[in-house]
């Protein structure tokens, strides 16, 4: 086992084992940790893992910790995802009550609550893990998905993003600021055809400054599968309508979700999907610029 050094990034995160290495295992060992609780110097986690209070909790071992920095100790690989890297990107006003932490491994309690604070972990496929942005805070580092991921991810399960309606404005927020190769690679990658479906009905029905370009459409509009795929699959309403061109069942009111008046597209009945590629918005677009690191 690697040595522990006070003030290193490992000084957040305190595990059993590592008191055993110091303290012996046993009992009194146990007893120890039991004791530091108790006294403030350590928070319990879960079992068998704790934070170090830092010193500057005082005397009344008074303080808080970032959720993002308890994230990353709950659950190893763990990224912060869905709604709370939305906040974290600025493509939502919104704050959510619980952070999201996205694993490839099992965990029993999938909803911890630490320091007060309300965790989500969210375990997946093994190829639906990528697209990971690094950033630090204090002595931790935090990984959170990036900007594009964290939108194919919420189109994914937008019933832990904060709906739908959440994700059309995320767009808009981030509008000139998304990377559509990048996106192009991770919708190819990610292998949901009901996903690909999702994105591109909203980049185009929310008529974007900055719209991916045309051919980059075309790839899109390759990824589909076949079938009709709900606009918004964690509510029970059924589509008012068919948008052909994606095979998306609209079954959201469509002004409230875009977030401002568009031009109503054609309605037509549930039908078989069509391969018909009307036109598309014109080319645009800009790099993408990295939020301020928190």
């Amino acid at each position: 086992m690697e040595d522990y050094h006070p003030g290193s990034e490992r000084e957040a995160d305190l595990r059993n084992k590592d008191g055993y290495d110091v303290l012996g295992e046993g009992r009194s060992a146990r007893d120890t940790l039991a004791r530091l609780v108790a006294k403030g110097w350590l928070d319990r986690i879960e079992k068998g893992k704790y934070l170090i209070v830092p010193l500057e909790a005082g005397p009344d071992r008074t303080w808080t910790e970032d959720a993002h920095v308890i994230a990353a100790h709950l659950v190893s690989p763990g990224v912060v995802s869905y709604w709370s890297a939305l906040n974290y990107w600025n493509l939502t006003e919104q704050v959510p009550r619980v952070t999201c932490v996205q694993t490839t491994a099992r965990k029993e309690n999938r909803r911890p609550r630490v320091l007060g604070m309300r965790f989500r972990i969210v375990r997946v496929n093994p190829r639906k893990f990528f697209g990971n942005h690094r950033y630090r805070a204090g002595e931790s580092h935090i990984e959170v998905t990036d900007r594009e991921k964290t939108i194919v991810d919420c189109l994914d399960r937008p019933d832990l993003s904060g709906g739908l309606d959440q994700v059309a404005k995320a767009f808009l927020s981030g509008d000139g600021d998304f990377d559509w190769d990048r996106t192009t690679r991770y919708l190819r990658r990610f292998g949901s055809g009901a996903v690909v479906k999702r994105f591109g009905f909203l980049v185009e029905a929310l008529g974007l400054i900055h719209p991916p370009e045309p051919r980059m459409l075309d790839e899109w509009l390759d990824l589909r599968t076949a079938g009709i795929s709900k606009l918004d699959p964690s509510t029970p309403r059924k589509p008012h309508r068919i948008a052909t061109r994606w095979r998306i069942g609209v079954n959201l009111p469509e002004e409230g979700l875009l977030g401002r008046k568009c031009p109503t597209p054609a309605v037509s009945p549930p039908s078989p999907a069509s391969t018909a590629r009307p036109p598309r918005p014109a080319p645009g677009g800009s790099p993408p610029s990295r939020p301020p690191v928190r």
